[in-house]
């Protein structure tokens, strides 16, 4: 191989591993979300944890995170304003990022 098919290599080796982090945080992004918004609905136990699993699941019916938001804003029922929410929803983000980094 040539140097030039190296670099080709590491930089596509390193895209899939950017891709597969940025999976893996926003799905725990989504799981932590869910927890608290279960919290807030008076759900604990297995049905929090079962409402954290339909939480991440929502976030694949559509490319970006509307879906999810959707979900949790009807849900909710208004108990959080959609400002709050989002802002929780960006916070837990970078929870999960950090969980991710310390290897939890």
């Amino acid at each position: 191989m040539t140097t030039f098919e190296d670099r080709e290599n590491a930089f596509e080796n390193k895209f899939a591993h950017d891709q597969e982090m940025q999976f893996r945080a926003e799905a725990r992004r989504n799981k932590l979300m869910g927890l608290w918004v279960a919290d807030i609905l008076g759900k604990s136990g297995e049905d929090a944890e079962a409402y954290a699993k339909d939480v991440v699941k929502a976030d694949f019916e559509e490319a970006g995170h509307e879906d999810v938001m959707r979900k949790l804003i009807a849900d909710l029922g208004g108990r959080v304003p959609e400002a709050d929410l989002r802002r929780k929803y960006d916070a837990f983000l970078a929870e999960a990022k950090a969980q991710l980094m310390d290897g939890r």
